[in-house]
């Protein structure tokens, strides 16, 4: 039977392509399938079409790594390794400079190992072949690092040439370098207790390096702004480095010599306050700073607070001139003892007779300096010593101060025994401005250890004294010079003057008798002085030499002249071999002993 009805052929479910009479109908799923076959088989003809199929792949699979990269350069990465270690680099940091442009500290280039820990695959491997090249390294501390989930650790800092060669030789996978800034001293132990110190990251810890952090540089690394030190401007102190040089040498000599504990010596500029020397030994290098932690290496100068023995009579005899209560020509008896109370005041080379101010100023009398600072009183001595800045801390460029040691109840009693040196214990760079103060014409001016040029206003200046009282205080240290315990420091042609102090330490609560501490204070010219020079020594013993004596005479005097010989022509200080006409015009008017 026909498959037809009455309405004609039953409908086919799929569509077919319309064919030319006489040939037999195909479905078009089945023409399109077999078109696309055909660009597969190996015919002549369909070539171009798989070419054509070929290119427009490659075009799709290029168009999505295109726009993969594009996204990618769009959006920011997470922080790799190596930005990682970029962000820890330590920063640039200015040079520091003498006065005179000498280099006393800059940063070289260096490298510095960092490891990926997750990119490393053997890691005990890579802690054996890194201990290997690298020996100072802590294996167990090297695997603990290397073990740890996190991104980035520095294996070590500050490497040489050689070692980083020799790690790159390891050829280990998640290892790698980078370039830092280290800090070096040329000058190595010299100036260390001024410049103090930086750590690993390049950041200041102690003395000058330290305040520059402070001024603004770490802000500065903070915000990656300081990559070259050429970019940024020295920072010249005031120091020196040729009589920084001279002093330590002089130092040393002193120090072996007298076999003393330590020693430090301080040059000061007293018209400008500028620090021209500071030496403070034992010193350390700052280039291995790990030294500087030794308590005894202390600087003696801003750190080390003590009693200043004699040299403390220098103020009492300028505060009982400019009170008006005590004058040149003043006399005070000094015979026998003061007493007071169970407490009897001796004189150290008594004259058992009365004395005027210089002859107390002379032999160093601490029977007439405490009866002179009685005559001024407990409040007035109190309040004179504060506006000489003996009795709160002392601020300069250095963070390191100390705080110093004062009476926590002032009697009368204090006031005698601080009047010649004992019963408040101080910086010896601060009794040193004091005695600038005094010797200048009476302006207390805050040492500084940055240089002043001479339009720069000279800092907080204040007047202290009458201009008539710092020429009565240089007299008597000039007649000193010439006739009394400051006669070893009298270097011909540069008119010296200076004060002797010698002091008992205090040991388990008690004075020890055999254990001293002893200062000398020296200027030049007296008539006019530019400079003060101290020297300081804890512990000297007394030489067949000396005759056994171990007072500042004998040591501390006697480096001070050797220092003042060998640095005043680096000052620029002429010698003068006639004496100054009319060096001291007020006291000559006066009639003061030993002007008639």
């Amino acid at each position: 039977m026909s498959q037809t009805d009455q309405d004609g052929p039953v409908a086919s479910s799929e569509p077919t392509a319309i064919a030319p009479v006489g040939e037999e109908r195909v479905p078009l799923s089945r023409r399109l399938w077999s078109s696309v076959t055909d660009l597969f088989r190996m015919r002549l003809d369909k070539s171009g079409h798989r070419v054509f199929l070929v290119a427009a792949g490659f075009f799709i699979i290029y168009g999505v790594i295109a726009g993969r990269l594009v996204q990618l350069g769009l959006r920011p990465d997470p922080p790799t390794a190596y930005r990682r270690a970029a962000a820890e680099v330590s920063g640039a940091r200015p040079d520091i400079v003498d006065r005179n442009g000498a280099v006393l500290a800059t940063d070289v280039k260096t490298v510095s190992v960092f490891a990926e820990p997750r990119r490393i695959i053997d890691k005990d491997e890579a802690v054996e072949l890194l201990t290997a090249v690298l020996p100072d390294l802590d294996a167990k501390d090297l695997r603990d690092k290397l073990g740890a989930k996190r991104g980035f650790v520095w294996i070590k800092r500050e490497i040489t040439p050689k070692q980083q060669q020799e790690v790159y030789r390891l050829g280990l996978p998640g290892i790698g370098f980078m370039p830092e800034n280290k800090r070096v001293y040329p000058n190595g132990p010299a100036v260390s207790h001024v410049l103090g110190f930086t750590n690993l990251d390049n950041q200041g810890i102690a003395g000058i390096e330290k305040y520059i952090d402070g001024q603004g540089l770490a802000a500065l690394n903070m915000a990656g702004l300081t990559t070259d030190p050429s970019d940024m401007k020295p920072v010249q102190l005031s120091l020196d480095l040729r009589v920084q040089h001279a002093v330590r040498d002089e130092l040393m000599r002193g120090m072996e010599k007298y076999k003393a504990k330590a020693a430090a010596s301080l040059v000061l500029d007293v018209t400008t306050g500028e620090v021209i020397s500071l030496v403070s030994l034992p010193d350390y290098d700052p280039n291995v700073p790990t030294d500087a932690l030794d308590p005894n290496r202390i600087n003696r100068l801003a750190v080390g607070v003590y009693e200043m023995g004699s040299t403390f009579k220098a103020l009492t005899t300028a505060m009982a001139l400019d009170s008006g209560k005590v004058g040149i020509n003043s006399s005070f008896d000094t015979r026998g003892a003061l007493s007071f109370g169970r407490f009897k005041i001796h004189d150290y080379h008594g004259t058992n007779r009365v004395l005027t101010v210089p002859e107390i100023f002379i032999h160093s009398s601490n029977i007439g300096s405490a009866r002179m600072a009685l005559a001024v009183g407990v409040e007035g001595h109190k309040a004179f010593l504060r506006k000489l800045g003996q009795l709160d801390r002392m601020r300069t460029e250095l963070p390191e101060s100390a705080e110093p040691i004062v009476p926590s109840k002032w009697g009368e009693l204090n006031t005698i025994t601080i009047a010649f040196g004992h019963g408040v214990a101080v910086a010896p760079l601060q009794a040193t401005a004091a005695v600038g103060a005094l010797v200048n014409g009476g302006n207390w001016i805050t040492p500084t250890f940055l240089k002043r040029t001479p339009d720069h206003p000279v800092g907080d200046s204040v007047r202290v004294i009458k201009p008539e009282t710092s020429e009565a205080l240089r007299y008597v240290m000039r007649l000193n010079a010439e006739k009394g315990s400051a006669s070893k420091a009298a270097i011909p042609g540069y008119y010296v003057g200076g004060k002797t102090g010698t002091a008992e330490k205090v040991i388990g609560g008690r004075y020890s008798k055999n254990r001293l501490f002893t200062t000398f204070m020296a200027i030049s010219p007296s008539d006019k002085p530019k400079y003060l020079f101290l020297t300081l020594y804890d512990e000297p013993q007394g030489l067949p030499e000396t005759f056994g004596f171990a007072t500042a005479a004998w040591n501390s005097g006697a480096t001070t002249g050797r220092i003042i010989e060998r640095v005043a022509p680096l000052l620029g200080l002429p010698p003068r071999f006639d004496p100054p006409v009319a060096p001291f015009p007020v006291m000559a008017r006066m009639g003061a002993w030993g002007t008639r």
